[in-house]
Parts: structure tokens; C-alpha cells; sequence
């Protein structure tokens, strides 16, 4: 059993290792941001956030934001609009509250969600477009 423990411990590290930037708790920031590979906030973050890759929100997070990621994960308070083009993981004791559209949504017991949910295309395809 130890040496199954160790592993699972080695895995978590690999993954914190793929964590590009992170705004630690007790920090605030207000604006726009853009990245590329994996973010964490566990602080405060008031703005637009834009990336392909997956946004990690943490439990002590409170993110007040129009969101559009590959993938986005929350665990904290989060309020304003999301599109991600993967997909949505809500964790418990996640507080969500306003509109996510996504191809795929999780939701663990427990989380609080006001929002309305869009699920399919996150882009309308040209020809849906197409009006007479």
C-alpha cells in the first residue's frame, strides 16, 4: 500500500509541475489575462480571461470574469460568463452564478449553481449563420 501512496503523491507533483502561473490566496488582481498552458488562482481576480489550456480556480478563489478557456475547473466563488471549448468541472464547494457554455459539464454533489447552461457548439458554425 506505502508504495501506491508514494506514486499517487509523484503524480499530483507531475501535475503541479504543468502549472504555468498562479495567483496565490490573499492576492487580487483586476484586468485582462491571456495565457498559454495551465493557470491557478486561489485570490481574487476581477477581468477577462482568454487562453486555450485549462484555468484552475481554487476553493479560496473569488473570480469575477467573462472566461473563455479550453478547459476551466472550479472549486471557489465564480461569477459572470464562461465558454469553454472542452470542457466545464464544477467541484465542490464551488459558488457559481451566471452562464456557461461548453460541449461537456461535470457538476460534483455539493456545488451551488445559479447559471444557465448552453451545451453543445461552443462556436455557431458559419452555415448556422445563414439567413433569407
Amino acid at each position: 500500500m506505502k508504495g501506491r501512496k508514494d506514486k499517487t503523491i509523484m503524480r499530483k507533483d507531475a501535475a503541479a509541475d504543468k502549472i504555468k502561473a498562479f495567483l496565490g490566496a490573499g492576492s487580487q488582481f483586476e484586468g485582462t489575462l491571456v495565457f498559454e498552458d495551465i493557470v491557478r488562482m486561489d485570490g481574487s481576480f476581477s477581468g477577462k480571461i482568454t487562453s486555450k489550456d485549462t484555468l484552475i480556480v481554487g476553493e479560496t478563489a473569488h473570480i469575477e470574469a467573462d472566461i473563455s478557456v479550453g478547459t476551466l475547473i472550479i472549486s471557489g466563488r465564480f461569477k459572470g460568463q464562461v465558454t469553454a471549448s472542452d470542457r466545464v468541472e464544477l467541484r465542490a464547494p464551488a459558488q457559481v452564478e451566471g452562464s456557461i457554455n461548453t460541449p461537456s459539464l461535470v457538476v460534483e454533489e455539493g456545488v451551488s449553481m445559479n447559471s444557465t447552461v448552453t451545451m453543445g457548439q461552443t462556436q455557431p458554425s458559419s452555415a448556422a449563420n445563414v439567413s433569407d
